[in-house]
C-alpha cells in the first residue's frame, strides 16, 4: 500500500523492536506472527522508513470493526503524491565576475617558463 523498496519498521514502545528489517533474513522469523504478538494493539504507533527512498511514515494502528468483507486493514489520512526521493532544494550561490565555479582571480606575480 505505501509502495517501499526496503522498508524498516519498528514498534514505537521505547525499546526500538523491529518488526520488519531490509536486512535480509533478520526478521524472517516475524513473518507468521501476529501484531498482537508484539503488543501492538489499538492506539499502538510504528515508524517505517526507507531509506532507498528517503521516505518516513508514522503509523497509528487503529481497531476497527467495520472492514468490508475479505478486507484486513485499510489506509486512512495522508497519503504522500509521490513516492520516491525528495528533489533536492535550490541552493544559492554568490556568483561573481559572470562564474559560478568558485574562482578567484589570479594574484600571483612570479615568473611562469
Amino acid at each position: 500500500k505505501f509502495a517501499m523498496v526496503a522498508p524498516d519498521v519498528q514498534i514505537e514502545d521505547g525499546k526500538g523492536t523491529i518488526l520488519i528489517s531490509s536486512e535480509e533474513g533478520e526478521t524472517e522469523a516475524n513473518n507468521h506472527r501476529k501484531l498482537s504478538d508484539f503488543g501492538i494493539r489499538n492506539g499502538s504507533r510504528l515508524q517505517a522508513d526507507d531509506f532507498l527512498q528517503d521516505y518516513t511514515l508514522l503509523i497509528n494502528v487503529l481497531h476497527s470493526e467495520d472492514l468490508e468483507k475479505d478486507v484486513e486493514f485499510e489506509v486512512v489520512g495522508d497519503t504522500p503524491e509521490r513516492i520516491g526521493p525528495k528533489p533536492s532544494e535550490p541552493t544559492s550561490r554568490n556568483i561573481s565576475n559572470g562564474s559560478d565555479d568558485g574562482a578567484q582571480p589570479s594574484t600571483s606575480t612570479g615568473n611562469q617558463q
